[in-house]
């Protein structure tokens, strides 16, 4: 099983925290990078293998992670000169990649089980599978429907469900052959085009434990929860 994690961006968003470090590699409990944990969670599921997408500061990340040896996979690297979105990277670096293969952002910490999200996406026959947790949005206010000056409708501070990427994705070589190398291929593109083209992706539900840490607040709450969560992070790593 081979992964690919996505690690160029420069985290404009977790500034200060990465005027100096990459995103992946901010370290969480004072102890590990944000990085390293999902390395060992890789290993930990039975991959062997990983690519790593890098771009800002990357030369820090290659100095860290070496050829990943110390948590028992073969690790190699892809350079992203100029911003290729989410998906534009794995064009570059289509030779090196088997037939279906996880993808992923640096920057998440969950308990998700990598492996089966890609055995769930082989068997499934779809073009992308996309891992999704629910979320929910109150509104602290009344929210009115109005329609030609008049309120028509009235809810007072309503809760909205829905479901969101968590960065995971099972991905697959036909699905990106289309595409040309070199250019920029956001996620948001490559799913309209699936949906256009009447090829749906595959939604893995997933309700576990999930942090995306793209802000200060986020990093903040990494921090504070991960002593708690330690071992349910780090499971059989």
């Amino acid at each position: 099983m081979h992964a690919v994690i996505l690690a160029g961006g420069k985290g404009v968003r977790l500034r200060p925290y990465t005027t100096a470090l990459p995103k992946p590699l901010v370290p969480i409990g004072d102890q590990h990078a944000i990085l390293e944990i999902v390395l060992r969670q890789l290993a930990s599921a039975g991959f062997s293998s990983c690519t790593i997408a890098i771009g800002h500061l990357g030369h820090i990340i290659r100095a860290y992670v070496g050829n990943g040896s110390r948590w028992g996979l073969r690790v190699g690297y892809s350079t992203e000169d100029s911003p290729l979105g989410t998906m534009g990277p794995l064009l570059t670096m289509m030779d090196r990649l088997p037939e279906h293969f996880l993808v992923m952002n640096g920057d998440i910490l969950t308990d998700l089980d990598y492996a089966d999200v890609l055995n769930n996406h082989r068997s499934s026959g779809a073009p992308l599978t996309i891992a999704t947790y629910a979320r929910e949005v109150r509104i602290d206010f009344g929210v009115l429907t109005t329609e030609s000056e008049r309120v028509v409708a009235f809810t007072e501070k309503p809760s909205i469900d829905y479901r969101v990427s968590m960065g995971v994705y099972g991905v697959s070589r036909d699905t990106l052959a289309p595409y040309t190398p070199g250019l920029p291929l956001g996620f948001d593109e490559l799913v309209l085009d699936l949906l256009k083209a009447q090829t749906p992706p595959h939604a893995y539900e997933f309700d576990g434990y999930w942090l995306d840490i793209g802000r200060p607040d986020d990093y903040d709450r990494a921090n504070a929860e991960f002593t708690t969560h330690r071992s349910l992070l780090l499971k059989g790593a």
